[in-house]
């Protein structure tokens, strides 16, 4: 036992490099670190925004709440001050027909249109006004911290769980034998003293260590990156509250992501020689999980990492009905189940793996 352990290790240590560095998966570093360069981007785009608010001044959030309706522009400019934008334009009635403004041009007197914008900092205040009234007022955060944590929910579960990890494991895991058999170097493994279960572990352990360092790895810094600019006394009563347990879960479910998917992939590119087939077949069976039966839903490995997710994934009352019903996730079970069933499927599947790999005959000229 203790032998068939060490040789279990030791092809570990030699397929890391494989798994981390083959040309055929080297694409699933940039799927790892695509949502961590949106988000950077996207700050960036917040501070430079600030930046020119904060040109023409800040004003305090006591005047900025002080605008009501009613007011004229002039009073408004007054008592705050310089405007960060000031906009204006004039137009007819929108609603009058063009003969109704040719019958009686001469009467009709057109609308002035002008819109102002403040900043008090951390907020952007756009006022709209009609012929020197204030008719509208709109406020929103320019920096929104429990936003940007929603937004991140959908991130992990929509790419990461449905394509990063999805399509990362199969990059990885699939090379371990398929990329051997088309590089013609797999019969040297089978030369070996080690049992073939043996090696089918060993190729296991390497690929889950790096689909999990590259994956967990990913989305722990797209988190990070979502805090970053950010309040600091926000963002440290968040990591002081439920930051660090939400950010546990989250690579837990990366993690067995991993576990999951990496062992389908792996026994797939044991038994099939083309993997797309399957791929796509999984990936439809996955998409369809909250339209099946509840005992079908147990056959899914997203159905339980959904479970394992901290924060559910938001739905967007204005996105599709149909799209709606496919990306929410069904009824969760406990974390705990979760992690078994996802620890059952990978037990079958790699006991289909190690019955695959016993009765495997190598014959390079049908690849």
């Amino acid at each position: 036992m203790l032998s068939n352990m060490h040789q279990a290790w030791t092809i570990t240590r030699i397929e890391l490099k494989r798994a981390f560095f083959s040309k055929r998966a080297f694409w699933v570093y940039a799927l790892a670190i695509f949502p961590s360069l949106i988000f950077l981007v996207y700050h960036a785009q917040v501070k430079i925004r600030a930046m020119n608010l904060s040109s023409a001044g800040i004003i305090s959030p006591l005047q900025m709440d002080s605008v009501n309706a009613g007011e004229t522009d002039d009073a408004v400019i007054e008592r705050l001050g310089k405007t960060t934008m000031d906009y204006s334009f004039r137009s007819v009635n929108p609603r009058r027909t063009r003969q109704e403004e040719d019958a009686d041009a001469d009467a009709v007197e057109p609308v002035v249109y002008r819109r102002l914008t403040y900043f008090d900092g951390s907020r952007e205040a756009r006022l709209s006004f009609e012929n020197g009234k204030l008719v509208s007022k709109t406020t929103s955060l320019l920096k929104d911290f429990e936003g940007d944590r929603r937004i991140f929910a959908g991130v992990f579960q929509f790419f990461y769980l449905r394509l990063a990890i999805f399509f990362g494991c199969l990059g990885i895991f699939m090379n371990l034998f398929r990329g051997e058999m088309l590089d013609r170097t797999l019969h040297y493994w089978f030369l070996s003293p080690a049992r073939r279960e043996v090696l089918l572990a060993g190729k296991y352990g390497a690929g889950l260590i790096a689909s999990i360092v590259i994956f967990t790895g990913g989305a722990l810094l797209c988190f990070g990156v979502m805090t970053w600019p950010h309040n600091s006394m926000e963002v440290h009563a968040f990591w002081q509250n439920t930051g660090k347990m939400q950010a546990l879960w989250y690579a837990t479910a990366a993690a067995f992501g991993c576990v999951g998917y990496g062992s389908v992939f792996l026994a797939a590119g044991l038994i099939l020689r083309n993997p797309i087939n399957p791929a796509a077949i999984l990936l439809a069976w996955e998409g369809i999980n909250g339209f099946l039966p509840t005992l079908m839903q147990k056959a899914s490995i997203l159905y339980y990492l959904q479970s394992l997710c901290p924060v559910p994934m938001p739905a967007s009352q204005d996105m599709p009905r149909l799209l709606r019903l496919l990306l929410t996730p069904a009824a969760p079970i406990s974390r705990s189940g979760a992690i078994i069933g996802i620890l059952v499927i990978t037990a079958a599947v790699l006991w289909l793996a190690r019955v695959a790999i016993l009765h495997m005959q190598i014959s390079y000229s049908s690849e």
